[in-house]
């Protein structure tokens, strides 16, 4: 540990706690081996030191934050390492607001093939996520999709969905946005049943980390 050093960071995974736990856990580790660096798949080793540090030191390393977020850092080389840090909402929610962050993950994801946080809208009775379908969802994302199929709710792919935005403003009432570190985020000015439904879900499964 001594010689360990890390190098610049190309990716940084940012994983909300609750109560001293992981509740996407199995989720962000699929995401995981699911990205690139350098075009590189990520390796199954680091998947695996992942798991093993989230296992073993994760309760005695958030205690200071049993609620905050777990950041895993990876390097150019593969190297990476794991820190809790504090939790804090966000504090600007508009529509545009979570357009911007949006396109900055869609940014990440050229590189990654995987966005740590999505925008996602309702078009009628389906709902409509804005990444391309050849990118891996991240943990949070995979969940949303799972439950919108299972309330037998269609899940389209539309990556043209950020631009048309940004040109045009958008179209439908519901907009929210699909984050790693801040779960189900509807936007302040178009919220709906829909995304208070997925919020209100995300939010029960924190809850049951207790």
């Amino acid at each position: 540990m001594e010689k360990f050093s890390l190098g610049q960071p190309v990716v940084v995974c940012r994983w909300r706690l609750a109560h001293k736990g992981l509740p996407l856990e199995n989720r962000h580790l699929r995401a995981l081996a699911t990205r690139v660096i350098n075009n590189v798949p990520v390796s199954a080793g680091l998947v695996a030191w992942a798991k093993q540090h989230i296992e073993w030191t994760l309760a005695e390393g958030s205690y200071e934050h049993p609620d905050g977020v777990l950041m895993l850092v990876i390097d150019q080389e593969g190297k990476a390492a794991m820190t809790v840090g504090e939790y804090r909402a966000l504090t600007h929610t508009a529509a545009n607001d979570l357009l911007r962050r949006a396109k900055s993950s869609y940014g990440e994801a050229c590189s990654t093939r995987v966005s740590p946080e999505d925008l996602w809208e309702v078009r009628g009775n389906t709902l409509v996520w804005g990444t391309s379908p050849e990118f891996g969802p991240c943990g949070a994302s995979s969940l949303v999709a799972d439950l919108a199929r299972t309330l037998g709710i269609p899940v389209l792919h539309d990556e043209g969905l950020l631009a048309r935005a940004e040109a045009r403003g958008f179209v439908d009432d519901e907009v929210f946005l699909v984050s790693d570190e801040h779960g189900v985020v509807p936007a302040s000015d178009r919220l709906g049943p829909r995304a208070a439904k997925f919020a209100a879900s995300y939010n029960r499964l924190l809850e049951k980390q207790v």
